[in-house]
């Protein structure tokens, strides 16, 4: 198997089968190529079936080509070549070839922010031609390989649970009905108000709607509402870009500099397998990081001007990209007439505020009232670790490692809009939001019979643990300064004696 992926097969393990993904296949999934990419090698069992129909998965079998054999239940992975900087590229001789896009660093050291399983990406040339098989050798680990594949079984038989409760079945009436009248109440209150003349009031109760609407949009995205692809897309363009100006296509920035680093590992201008991109950390950087932990807030209230900034930028890619399987071409043209339409009759609510001062407290207001959403987010992820644990490492003890719920009385849950509970999210990405209450209940069993920490804040404890991240690499930030003026000095002193001597 890794002599046929070193000649440039993608080869998935899932459930036993070894597909073989053609490049036609690659180019056309619908989760664009590095979702297949960073699992050569590996068992993508529960990833797969966590993420696709059922009507998909009846698919799948068709690319296997034979099965492999497990070691106490498991199968020992291998390290994928894109997260060593290796990608296929079409060559002078029009033949798919190896091509080195970044160097992979492999931890020496077994610290919590830099395991030893940790590979990350420089921008740095390689004196090899193509990857070779310790190139796709994974690094040593701490984890067992029998308990990962313990974890994996029992991630199984939680999901037949979900399943079996009926938690894959929308509440219609019940979850969207309630959430349909505020949405329509609070775009009454603004349009009232713009009418009368309160311009600052109306803004605010349509930031109100765009924070609400999101939840809903985000439900779409994941196919958590009818579970039919076409059907949620469509309604998520008609939300998301025609009502709020984003892209539903576009998955919302992970990777914050030059403004947040939420681990040392990004102080080393890291290159991203997703963007094609060096995160520079240059002065820019140093100087927003080493304070990130006091403009946190004041960054986040203006989160949405990114998200439109991303939006646009993905769009504009698009036009040029390949294909997918679902969507074609019309999703494209839904969403850009939609941004259109947006900021027609969006610029048409700011002009008739009579003034640009009104105008730009409209815009201002509108946007920053969405700002507690994009805490909310933050804190599931941000207060959790960021280490990369490698191939060994199971879905499910990645989900409950890296995410962590904000904790919140039911009674002002719609405030979060269901996604405080990110864990029981993110390990049934399209389970309907209004389920997620229920299944967590049965997660929380699965976490406690594994051995698994199940990890949630309350909303304060939540910020100061973010604020204590960003805090921590502020600090490194400033002694890193320090150490670099020490050193300046000390070879300043020591040409100055050198020239004494002379």
């Amino acid at each position: 198997m890794a002599e046929r992926i070193l000649a440039g097969d993608t080869l998935i393990v899932y459930n036993s089968h070894l597909l073989r993904i053609p490049p036609s296949w690659l180019a056309a999934h619908p989760g664009g190529a590095l979702a297949l990419l960073h699992f050569v090698g590996r068992d993508a069992s529960d990833e797969i079936q966590a993420y696709h129909l059922d009507h998909t998965l009846e698919l799948i079998p068709r690319y296997s080509i034979g099965r492999v054999q497990l070691v106490d239940g498991a199968w020992q992975p291998l390290v994928p070549p894109v997260m060593s900087g290796w990608v296929r590229r079409i060559g002078p001789d029009s033949k798919p070839e190896w091509f080195s896009e970044a160097s992979p660093q492999r931890s020496s050291v077994d610290t919590e922010t830099s395991p030893s399983s940790q590979i990350l990406l420089v921008s740095k040339s390689t004196d090899i031609n193509a990857p070779d098989r310790a190139t796709i050798e994974p690094p040593p680990t701490s984890l067992s390989l029998k308990i990962q594949a313990q974890h994996s079984e029992a991630y199984k038989a939680l999901h037949r649970r979900v399943v079996d409760a009926g938690l894959y079945k929308t509440p219609y009436l019940t979850g969207y009905g309630p959430e349909v009248l505020r949405y329509t109440l609070l775009a009454s209150i603004s349009a009232f108000a713009y009418h009368h003349g309160w311009f600052i009031t109306s803004s605010f109760f349509l930031g109100l709607t765009w924070h609400q609407l999101v939840f809903t949009v985000h439900d779409l995205g994941h196919m958590g509402v009818t579970h039919h692809w076409a059907i949620d897309r469509i309604v998520s363009i008609l939300i998301a870009d025609y009502i709020g100006g984003l892209s539903i296509g576009c998955d919302p920035d992970i990777e914050h500099l030059p403004f947040l680093a939420i681990s040392p590992v990004f102080l080393t201008s890291l290159w991203s397998s997703y963007y094609k991109r060096t995160m520079w950390f240059d002065r820019f950087a140093k100087a927003f990081v080493a304070v990130q932990h006091n403009l946190f807030y004041v960054i986040m209230m203006f989160a949405r001007f990114n998200l439109y900034a991303n939006s646009y930028v993905y769009l504009f890619k698009k036009a040029f990209d390949t294909r997918r399987a679902r969507g074609g071409r019309w999703a494209w043209i839904m969403e850009i007439c939609g941004i259109i339409f947006f900021w027609i009759w969006f610029g048409r609510v700011l002009y008739g505020c009579g003034s640009w001062q009104t105008a730009l407290g409209y815009l201002l207001v509108s946007h920053i009232t969405t700002s507690p959403l994009h805490v909310q987010i933050v804190l599931s992820h941000f207060s959790m670790s960021t280490a990369d644990l490698g191939p060994t490492e199971s879905f499910p003890h990645r989900q409950l490692r890296t995410t962590s719920d904000v904790i919140c009385d039911e009674s002002i849950g719609f405030i979060h809009g269901g996604l405080h509970l990110q864990v029981t999210h993110h390990l049934f990405p399209r389970l309907p939001r209004h389920n997620l209450k229920r299944a967590s209940v049965l997660v929380k069993e699965f976490a406690q019979e594994q051995g698994l920490t199940y990890a949630e804040f309350g909303f304060v404890s939540g910020n100061a643990e973010v604020i204590g991240v960003l805090r921590g690499v502020a600090e490194q930030v400033k002694l890193m300064g320090k150490v670099a003026n020490v050193e300046v000095t000390e070879a300043i002193e020591k040409r100055l004696a050198q020239k004494k001597v002379a």
